[in-house]
């Protein structure tokens, strides 16, 4: 039978391909500690698949590793392995293997679901540490058994922190670590069976129910603002995640937690909270997908100061061995290292106890240290070099001491994605390989900073509806406000048929609608821009074009969480999805009716069809010529600066279109409801804006996105909020809990504590 690879090539991978394994093993751990810290503050494709195919491939190339190690030494007469490398070297190399597997502290799992399969890893454990101990028998007896030794030890222990923390980050085992003891309650029937003896006696009695103090006071929402140092921002971020960690598994809370919350939150600064916030959602990722709750702790501590003792150890052992093999006389029957697997061997030491001083390193400077410490002295101290290290960028591990989420929000158009409309031939391409969705994100999905301001507006709101909040009747209410809530304190009771709808219908009306306020401009904005004098105070001006961008940002942003994330948004979007395509459909069918967008044939047809109007047909080279020259008008008309028509020009140009449409009957009335497409009745919530004053339009219309933002945040399911956590993080997942800190939502409904009954007998 005829090889196809040639044998010179076959020969060199047998040789090289152990070597070339272990080396792109330590590679691999070198990348995902050096970018997996990142994916917490980046949600970008770029970082992400590093990360993913670096997290994939360590475990794979490790166990491929282990399984070459054991065929080497099983096939002793290997003539390309024998004169190379020798067994002590193989099975020394074994442990560090294992020690792979392990994984960096900054990353135990990719995503929640792999936290779900911790038996596997548990049994993927029992399996390679029987591999590498078949290889180290294999070996023996070996003059590299004490480090060898020492470095197994270390690996054991690297791959049980790892399996613990996946086992400890199951939502599950997470739910089930968190509840209480099993609690029956005053013994109510000892009590009854007293009374009724009480009675047959004809001894007066009465039962007097006494109850705990704790659920009454209201907080004090007049206390004063107090700033936070950088110190108690972390502690009160451990503080609250320690009480509101249950959130991410549906538990529920007591009113004494939500007043103490609310009056903590009440005294805060807007950036002080977010801060909080920002450090609470930190410590939630760390314990879902990183192993630091597993080494912070008394053990953890033993144990990775066992692992760097072993590893200078076996450093050591492995030097001194080397040294006198190639110095001194050695047996006749050992052969002396290969220069390559000693520079190997060194690479995979050094390797692990650089990998290792990086994990301490940032352990000791990390937020669970800093709040597990008991002395404010050694507290202040590590929190003050922590953060001039960061001021100086000293290495690059110190880039993981700054920011804790990405500190973005995505943006998507409805009226943009219509415009710049890609050849269908593309499409298919890309839907027959499953890219569709990740090819809309990087042509359609555009990013912005959550600006303060924003952050300010958003908590000014939420404050206010929490105080309004003092039971969690009215709790409920204001969570299940969807913009209604808005528009009756706004007498704005016209609007409110466009809220009373589904929420993926009402989010999608309102988004078209500012974006027809948005680039539709009348007169009196058009002479605002001339530089006339504006017909309210600056100080009003400057507000009205606030809550104009505050408006734009909030409103691309849910879009792009309907259309773009719905599997966070599966709980409230319905059929968003289907909704949002009809919608499309009809606004392309109406701009390329106006020749907004090009119409012709070769969108609409296929590219092959294209190929055999020009190309097959009796006409074919003189269309062809036709088209050439067309092609040629077209690019100079593109390319001049006269002609040019920008892409905002093409938008305002499109919105205005729309809004010249006469909407005197409904559409549904016109064209039925098969079609879920919403594009002409948002035109009519857009006019009844536009007849609103410019001041309070653009008032409501934020207020109105906040309230469909907050919806969003509470109805959406808890465990969706934790998969943002390794994305970047999201702005509604700081809103749902930043709502819950503030007392708004049912997961309050645990009394202060049991009822006293007492059982008087009268004399």
């Amino acid at each position: 039978m005829t090889n196809i690879i040639p044998p010179k090539l076959k020969n060199l991978w047998e040789e090289w391909n152990l070597r070339s394994s272990i080396l792109f093993s330590l590679f691999l751990q070198m990348l995902l500690i050096s970018f997996a810290p990142s994916r917490k503050r980046r949600g970008t494709t770029f970082i992400t698949l590093i990360i993913w195919s670096s997290y994939l491939l360590a475990d794979w190339v490790a166990a491929f590793a282990v399984g070459l190690i054991s065929n080497s030494l099983s096939n002793k007469t290997n003539k390309y392995e024998t004169p190379v490398q020798t067994e002590d070297v193989l099975a020394f190399w074994a442990p560090f293997l294992l020690l792979h597997l392990g994984g960096p502290d900054a990353i135990t799992a990719f995503s929640l679901e792999d936290n779900e399969l911790w038996i596997r890893h548990l049994f993927s454990l029992l399996i390679q540490l029987v591999a590498v101990g078949y290889v180290i028998i294999q070996s023996l007896p070996s003059d590299l058994w004490i480090p060898t030794t020492l470095m197994l030890l270390v690996g054991i222990i690297k791959y049980a922190e790892r399996t613990r923390a996946l086992y400890l980050g199951c939502l599950g085992n997470f739910k089930a670590n968190m509840l209480p003891d099993a609690d029956a309650g005053p013994n109510y029937s000892q009590l009854m069976e007293e009374n009724s003896s009480k009675k047959i006696a004809h001894v007066p009695a009465e039962i007097k129910i006494e109850k705990e103090i704790g659920r009454g006071d209201a907080a004090d929402y007049e206390v004063q603002e107090k700033r936070l140092s950088g110190l108690e921002v972390v502690e009160g971020g451990f503080r609250y995640f320690n009480i509101f960690k249950g959130l991410i598994v549906d538990l529920m809370f007591t009113f004494n937690e939500r007043k103490e919350s609310r009056k903590y939150f009440f005294a805060r600064t807007t950036e002080d909270a977010f801060k909080v916030l920002e450090v609470e959602l930190n410590f939630m990722y760390d314990a879902l997908y990183t192993k630091m709750v597993v080494v912070n702790g008394r053990i953890g501590y033993i144990l990775r100061f066992v692992c760097s003792v072993c590893l200078v150890a076996a450093l050591e052992r492995f030097a001194a061995h080397h040294k006198h093999t190639n110095g001194g006389d050695h047996r006749p029957d050992r052969l002396k290292m290969h220069v390559f697997d000693v520079y190997v061997t060194y690479a995979l030491l050094i390797g692990a106890i650089g990998l290792d001083t990086i994990a301490i390193i940032k352990l000791i400077f990390s937020d669970w240290t800093i709040v597990r410490l008991k002395y404010p002295r050694a507290k202040k101290f590590i929190f003050q070099t922590r953060t001039t290290l960061t001021f100086w960028r000293i290495g690059g591990w110190s880039k993981a001491f700054g920011r804790r989420w990405s500190n973005t929000m995505s943006q998507h158009s409805l009226v943009r994605f219509c415009l710049k409309e890609r050849f269908k031939w593309i499409n298919v391409v890309a839907d027959w390989f499953g890219l569709l969705d990740i090819l809309d994100e990087i042509q359609y999905k555009r990013s912005t900073g959550v600006k303060d301001d924003l952050k300010i507006f958003i908590f000014k709101l939420l404050k206010e509806k929490a105080k309004k909040a003092e039971n969690s009747k009215t709790a409920r209410e204001i969570c299940a406000a969807r913009g209604d809530w808005v528009l009756l304190h706004s007498a704005c009771h016209s609007l409110t048929e466009f809220v009373d709808v589904e929420y993926d219908e009402s989010l999608l009306l309102w988004h078209i609608a500012t974006d027809l306020c948005f680039y539709k401009m009348d007169d009196k904005d058009r002479d605002l821009e001339d530089g006339s004098q504006p017909n309210h105070p600056t100080s009003d001006k400057e507000e009205t074009e606030t809550n104009r961008m505050f408006s734009k940002c909030l409103s691309d942003y849910m879009l792009y969480l309907l259309v773009m994330r719905p599997t966070m948004m599966s709980a409230v979007a319905g059929i968003g999805q289907i909704r949002f395509r009809d919608t499309c459909e009809e606004a392309k069918k109406f701009f390329r009716r106006k020749d907004i967008i090009p119409g012709g044939r070769f969108r609409e047809n296929s590219l092959l069809s294209w190929f055999k109007k020009f190309f097959i047909s009796p006409r074919g080279r003189s269309e062809w010529k036709c088209t050439m020259a067309w092609f040629k008008t077209w690019l100079h008309k593109f390319y001049s600066k006269t002609k040019k028509r920008s892409e905002e020009e093409k938008i305002k140009r499109a919105c205005a279109e729309l809004l010249l449409i006469e909407t005197v009957v409904k559409p549904v009335e016109v064209k039925g409801d098969r079609s879920k497409s919403v594009l002409f009745d948002a035109c009519i919530l857009a006019k009844e804006l536009k007849g609103m004053d410019e001041r309070k339009r653009w008032k409501v219309m934020s207020e109105v996105w906040v309230e469909l933002l907050s919806y969003a945040a509470t109805h959406c399911r808890a465990n969706t909020h934790a998969q943002q956590f390794s994305k970047g993080g999201e702005l509604v997942s700081f809103v749902w809990l930043l709502m819950t800190q503030l007392g708004l939502g049912d997961q309050f409904r645990v009394e202060a504590g049991h009822a006293r009954a007492k059982l008087l007998v009268q004399k």
